[in-house]
């Protein structure tokens, strides 16, 4: 129980940090910033601070992924979701009192089709990712995969803004519906679109690797 909670409270912190750097980098008080460079290198910082304890997943998909894969006991999938939903939802709410947030922000309308694609990819594309270089016997000991799953979103925000809310993470997601800059039903396409896309991926992982 005790490395369980060890596990647990590195998860909520990487997911915790993750949330707030989108918040905080989407919407600066003052100053130009670049977001998905933001966002990429702080998954990646988060990964390399944690991954030794909890595997450094900060994402339900990853996490279920992982499961499927055998790489994460299944009785500590459910601690490991609910501690990331925890964090980003206090991410969010700090990040909602700390910047200006406007009031547009929750406009933002996207064609469904164009965004459960880019979502169900690029998720597909982060989960894969972490199987091959995170958990497979293959890669063990690389020192790589922490930059090499920051690049995935890096590069997936970038290709897909303005198409969905390049979450490819359900606590991303929900951190995003704390700030109030997001619409309930397209979270929730997107939430439902991350699992699928981490099963999926978790599935070819299978069918590839002999581990």
């Amino acid at each position: 129980m005790q490395e369980l909670l060890k596990k647990c409270l590195v998860e909520f912190i990487g997911a915790f940090f993750l949330i707030l750097t989108i918040g905080c980098s989407s919407f600066p008080n003052g100053g130009n910033t670049f977001p998905p460079m933001a966002i990429g290198f702080i998954l990646m910082v988060m990964i390399y601070a944690g991954g030794h304890i909890s595997g450094g997943h900060y994402n339900p998909a990853v996490s279920l992924s992982a499961a499927i894969r055998g790489a994460l006991p299944w009785k500590d999938f459910l601690p490991y979701i609910i501690s990331q939903f925890i964090g980003a939802v206090l991410a969010g709410f700090l990040t909602s009192y700390i910047v200006a947030i406007p009031p547009s922000a929750a406009e933002a309308s996207f064609a469904i089709p164009p965004m459960i694609i880019c979502e169900f990819l690029f998720t597909f594309a982060l989960c894969y990712t972490v199987l091959n270089t995170a958990t497979s016997e293959d890669t063990k000991g690389n020192s790589y995969y922490g930059l090499a799953i920051g690049s995935v979103v890096l590069v997936g925000i970038l290709a897909t803004n303005g198409t969905c809310y390049c979450a490819f993470n359900p606590a991303v997601a929900i951190g995003l519906l704390s700030i109030k800059i997001a619409q309930t039903k397209f979270i929730l396409i997107t939430i439902l679109t991350n699992l699928v896309a981490g099963a999926a991926a978790a599935g070819v992982y299978k069918i590839t690797n002999n581990d």
